[in-house]
């Protein structure tokens, strides 16, 4: 059985991902479940992070999201039985690739997946619904009558805070980066409040937020990263930390997904006027620690029945063979914000 693994570089050069024979024990642990991989989603490896909860290895396993078909359980397994059909998001330190033919996973990763969702636009879209669940009502505690800023409302992150924002009676206002973007965004339905366009070199970004919320700010401002400095340039578009900050309203929320953020004396003292708060999204806590197993199976199972009915609509990913796996991955890690989906059967 082969599965896609990553060859971490010396140095600083690009990591190297290489197909590789994998074996699974011929016993199964009392709490796993043995799945068939129907499809697996890739996203971006981060080296960094694996470094930082120290784990270090000379192939790191790729491919964590995975959707299948469960065919054999441990002894104590309660919550599965052979032929259900299962999603989840392999844990940080899982030795098993999700592009293997078949895994072993505890059952505690794992959920029932709705029998009309498909598993290839589920694999691609849970970890964008994680993302989006976590930021929005782990970190900012969404309410109704809310008014949230999403910033590149078009990525398929920021199209999933969009759609549950929406849901949950929120105001959405969001930012456009591209023409086709804005056009895209402004046919929403559920539509949003105000799509602002960015792409023309345009810093409107805050009177406008301002003049939609009457003078009052957001409450709740998520990005997708921001530029720290004023001269700083760069071609992803990003706003600048200050205009974030005074977008917010008094008790306003700031979700970041910047993990090097740098808030100067001048910007803490806004957001304590403010009594403002600052978070950072990083939604591999959810595995990296089991302190809230229990919380965390409840949103991914929220977020597959949202799928399934319809009120979450990840935009579609076309999926890649097997055989093109290590391409798609190497391009999802040089282009840090595009992902891919690979079907096995």
């Amino acid at each position: 059985m082969k599965g896609l693994f990553c060859r971490s570089g010396v140095s600083d050069a690009q990591p190297k991902f290489v197909i590789q024979e994998t074996t699974l024990p011929d016993v199964l642990g009392s709490h796993q479940v043995r799945v068939q991989v129907k499809a697996c989603g890739l996203n971006p490896l981060d080296l960094k992070l694996l470094a930082d909860v120290g784990i270090q290895r000379d192939l790191i396993p790729v491919g964590r999201d995975v959707a299948g078909v469960v065919l054999q359980v441990g002894p104590k397994v309660s919550f599965f039985q052979p032929e259900d059909e299962v999603v989840g998001v392999l844990p940080l330190d899982s030795p098993c690739s999700g592009l293997c033919d078949v895994i072993d996973i505890d059952e505690h990763y794992l959920v029932q997946k709705p029998e009309k969702l498909s598993s290839v636009s589920v694999a691609s879209a849970l970890r964008d619904g994680l993302c989006a669940y976590t930021a929005l009502h782990t970190h900012a505690h969404m309410a109704a009558g809310h008014t949230l800023l999403v910033v590149d409302g078009a990525s398929s992150f920021g199209l999933m805070c969009i759609q549950l924002a929406c849901y949950h009676g929120v105001k959405v206002l969001t930012t456009s980066h591209s023409p086709q973007n804005h056009t895209f965004l402004e046919q929403l339905r559920p539509s949003v409040a105000r799509v602002i366009p960015v792409y023309n070199g345009s810093s409107d970004l805050l009177p406008l937020v301002l003049e939609e919320t009457g003078g009052l700010g957001v409450d709740i401002v998520i990005d997708s990263g921001v530029h720290l400095l004023e001269e700083e340039e760069s071609e992803e578009m990003h706003p600048h930390k200050h205009d974030i900050i005074s977008a917010l309203a008094v008790g306003g929320h700031w979700v970041t997904s910047h993990q090097d953020l740098q808030l100067d004396p001048p910007d803490c003292r806004l957001m304590h006027l403010k009594s403002a708060s600052v978070s950072f999204l990083n939604p591999e806590v959810w595995t990296a620690s089991s302190a809230q197993q229990g919380r965390y199976l409840h949103i991914l199972k929220d977020i597959v029945e949202k799928m399934a009915a319809g009120v979450l609509r990840p935009q579609p990913e076309e999926a890649v063979p097997l055989y093109e796996a290590t391409v798609a991955m190497e391009t999802v890690q040089r282009q840090q914000k595009k992902k891919a989906v690979v079907q096995l059967c």
